[in-house]
């Protein structure tokens, strides 16, 4: 039977992000999805651990690859291999943490689905024909989570623990998918966090950005597969 999967959505994502990807891999595979909606990262990845199997693979894009590298730190025998698609597992700098507050104030005034926006503009995405509905579906995950879970969010964004000395005894297969167009976490970042892991491996997604499942579901499901049933290398 193949490993399980649990996939960790993003900020003011939920299943929808991934539905592509769940419907294709839950063919061969259990597959469950969790929400990042505690108040912080360790407490997020507690929560996973608490509903995960004894094994499981693991795949989360935005905070949820910060969600899915704390699940290993806390105990990596039970993860058997990482999916980390748009993540940056660096401590957030003050900089970016002063500029979240805006989008919180924006959020506390009921401004949730400009806040979407805000957070993950046009810009972000690639400049395809399916953009403008990528992002009226952002608006409305983020309308249906709701301000409070964006708050929570972004307060975890900002605690967030760097994770560099965890990804360095990442002693497990670690996939790094990128959007080339991504400048929310720009791929030259995310090009130096799979170095950083000794079996990280980065594969870039052409004519994608911040949203890669939605922008490319194909070839991000694709990718997804081949990582998922390739034997593992790690000895």
């Amino acid at each position: 039977m193949a490993e399980p999967v649990i996939f960790i959505p993003g900020m003011l994502c939920d299943a929808r992000l991934f539905l592509h990807q769940i419907l294709q891999l839950s063919q061969s595979r259990a597959v469950t999805v969790m929400l990042p909606l505690q108040a912080t990262v360790e407490e997020m990845s507690e929560a996973v651990l608490e509903a995960a199997p004894a094994k499981v693979a693991l795949v989360g894009h935005g905070l949820g690859g910060d969600v899915a590298l704390d699940v290993f730190r806390r105990a990596p025998e039970r993860v058997s291999r990482m999916a980390l698609i748009a993540s940056n597992p660096m401590a957030e700098t003050p900089q970016l943490a002063a500029a979240r507050e805006a989008r919180m104030v924006g959020a506390r005034m009921g401004r949730i689905a400009q806040v979407a926006l805000d957070e993950i503009p046009p810009g972000a995405l690639a400049p395809l024909e399916t953009r403008d509905a990528t992002l009226a579906l952002l608006q409305e995950m983020a309308v249906g989570l709701g301000a409070e879970a964006f708050l929570g969010q972004s307060r975890a964004m900002q605690r967030r623990p760097d994770q560099q000395k965890v990804m360095r005894r990442a002693m497990l297969p670690v996939l790094i998918l990128a959007g080339r167009l991504d400048t929310v976490v720009p791929l030259r970042r995310q090009d130096f966090l799979s170095a950083l892991m000794p079996y990280g491996r980065l594969q870039i997604i052409e004519d994608a950005g911040h949203l890669a499942p939605l922008e490319q579901p194909e070839a991000v499901t694709q990718a997804l597969r081949a990582f998922l049933d390739a034997p593992s290398s790690v000895r």
